[in-house]
This record gives C-alpha cells, sequence and structure tokens, in this order.
C-alpha cells in the first residue's frame, strides 16, 4: 500500500503564512492584517503562491521517494495493466479510496485558507488528489512487478468523487472515511508482506485494517424538530483477517511451513465521533480535531462476518 495521504496532510497543515489586505475606508487605507490562521476574505496572491509551491513542492518529493521505496529495485518494462480486484479481499480498493478522499479534503481546506471559495476550492482539492493518485498508478504501469489497475482507479475516483460531490452539494462533509488499525498474528509469519513493526504494519497489515465511512445524522436533520449531537455519527466499517497472501495464502514460504487460516471479510456497525464537528474557539484544538478525524476512534460496534456468529466489541478500533 502506497500511503501519501498522512503525510500531504499534515505537510499542508503547517503551510499558513501571514498576509496583509490593505481596504479604502473614507478615502483613508488603513492596513487590515489577517492572523496568520484565519482564512483570507478573497484570493490572495502571496498564499496562493505559497500553497502552489508546497503542492509542487510535496508532489515531487513524494513521488521521488515513493519511486525509492517501491520501484527501483524492479525493473521497468512497458505500459501495461494488472488485474488485482481480488487480492486482498477487496481491502486494498477500500485503501485507495480512503487516501483520495483524505488527500482531498485538506487540500482543499488550504485553497479555502488562500481565499478561494467552496467550489474552486473542491475543485482545486479533488483535482491534485486525482494526480497524486493517478501518478502512483502510472508508476505500477510500467514497473515490472506490478501494473496499471483499473480498479485502483475506480476506488481512487470513488474517494475523490465522495468528497467534491458533498462539498459541492451540502459545502460539508457528512459522510466522512476514516480508518483504524489493531495489531493482528499474521503479520509474524510473513514480515516482508505484512510488515515486521508496527509502523509498518499499519500500513501493510489488511488484517489490522478497518475502513469506515461515517455518516453524521445530525446534519441531514438540521430542518427538523429532530435534534441530535452534531459529533455523534453512525460508522459503518469493511474489514478481513485470516491473509498471508493477496489472491490466496501460500502453503510454505522460503521452504517454511505456514499455518492455514481461513480468510474472510467482516462488516461493523457502530458509532463514531465526528470531532471536527465539536465546537471550539480554541484554534490548537479545532486543527487538532480536523486532523484526528481521519481516524476511527475506539467506539462500541457489531461485528458480523459470513458464516460467523455476530460479536458485539464494547470498544473497536
Amino acid at each position: 500500500m502506497k500511503k501519501i495521504a498522512i503525510a500531504l496532510v499534515l505537510s499542508l497543515s503547517i503551510l499558513t503564512p501571514v498576509f496583509s489586505q490593505d481596504s479604502l475606508v473614507n478615502g483613508r487605507t488603513p492596513r487590515v492584517t489577517i492572523k496568520w490562521l484565519d482564512p483570507a476574505p478573497q484570493p490572495n496572491r502571496t498564499r496562493t503562491v505559497a500553497l502552489a509551491g508546497t503542492i509542487g513542492g510535496l508532489y515531487t518529493i513524494s513521488m521521488a521517494w515513493l519511486y525509492t521505496q517501491w520501484y527501483q529495485d524492479y525493473p521497468l518494462t512497458n505500459f501495461h495493466t494488472f488485474d488485482d480486484r481480488y487480492e486482498w479481499e477487496q481491502m486494498d480498493k477500500f485503501a485507495h479510496a480512503w487516501d483520495a478522499y483524505s488527500i482531498a479534503k485538506p487540500v482543499s481546506q488550504t485553497f479555502r485558507w488562500a481565499g478561494y471559495g467552496n467550489k474552486r476550492s473542491a475543485w482545486y482539492g479533488a483535482g491534485v488528489a486525482f494526480l497524486f493518485q493517478t501518478t502512483v498508478e502510472v508508476f505500477d504501469g510500467f514497473s515490472e512487478e506490478w501494473g496499471f489497475s483499473s480498479s485502483d482507479m475506480l476506488a481512487n475516483t470513488i474517494g475523490t468523487g465522495l468528497f467534491l460531490s458533498q462539498q459541492l452539494t451540502w459545502e460539508e462533509q457528512r459522510v466522512v472515511l476514516k480508518y483504524s488499525f489493531h495489531t493482528t498474528t499474521y503479520a509474524q509469519y510473513r514480515p516482508d508482506v505484512l510488515g515486521s513493526t508496527i509502523p509498518e504494519r499499519i500500513l501493510k497489515d489488511y488484517n489490522g485494517l478497518t475502513y469506515w465511512a461515517s455518516v453524521n445524522p445530525a446534519s441531514f436533520l438540521k430542518s427538523t424538530d429532530i435534534h441530535l449531537p452534531a459529533w455523534l455519527s453512525l460508522a459503518v466499517g469493511f474489514g478481513a483477517e485470516g491473509m498471508t497472501g493477496g489472491e490466496s495464502n501460500p502453503n510454505e514460504v522460503d521452504g517454511q511451513a505456514l499455518p492455514s487460516f481461513n480468510r474472510y471479510r467482516q462488516y461493523y456497525v457502530g458509532i463514531d465521533f465526528d470531532l471536527a464537528r465539536i465546537k471550539t474557539k480554541n484554534r490548537f484544538l479545532k486543527d487538532l480535531f480536523s486532523i484526528i478525524n481521519i481516524v476511527h476512534l475506539p467506539a462500541p460496534a457489531l461485528e458480523l462476518a459470513p458464516g460467523r456468529k455476530p460479536r458485539w466489541h464494547a470498544l473497536y478500533f
């Protein structure tokens, strides 16, 4: 899994230079200073140039890093396609959708900070996210080890489209894509594939990853007499377990026999907390809540799996 969303979010979150604007009042031109964290009231050239330069720099650096980490040890070949839609019980497709969504949202917010309206900011955020994700797919297409995946591109489009459609329709995100992770016993059998350290397993061990669509009921009930806490959401999750290989589990690796595991999908229904909707005047807490909001926090959830009894989790992460 080639995740770049979190690095992009954190990098863009510190891009907040101070800008000043002159306005004419009663024939005089007082100097109005906009605080560095406040959005500009109109498109501001200084912030736009800084933002474009930062995104361009991040794009170049992240793609160069990605190439050295994933591709340079494998030979290049002619552009070709690869059908991986049945691998990892489709968990990697959810990862692609989450990545695209999680890039588009903060990039759009930085364009709002630079003074652009909702519509333009949403399109710019979606465009940047799609550019990042498409570049990765093109890299795959020229690598002998992988190939251009149309199902990955579909997942990228869904993630980007989910963000864009909501922003254009409601000017807010009523359905938020999130993820959560817990350690599993499967990684120890294939640490080269599933990760040998906790940071690697967070990226590679699909057995411990769960992807969520967190729906905020209060945002749909604004015009009714029904009142719910703005921060309370209903989450639907998707996960899978028992995987030590892509399409199937190998019986042995490097001459070492592996245990036999049942591969199965998991579906979850539970509550979630939309931290971005918690009202606070503290700027630091507001920004912190927005960053953390990509993660589904531990909360009660019901697990459903084909052929297995429903399982209740008092706190699932």
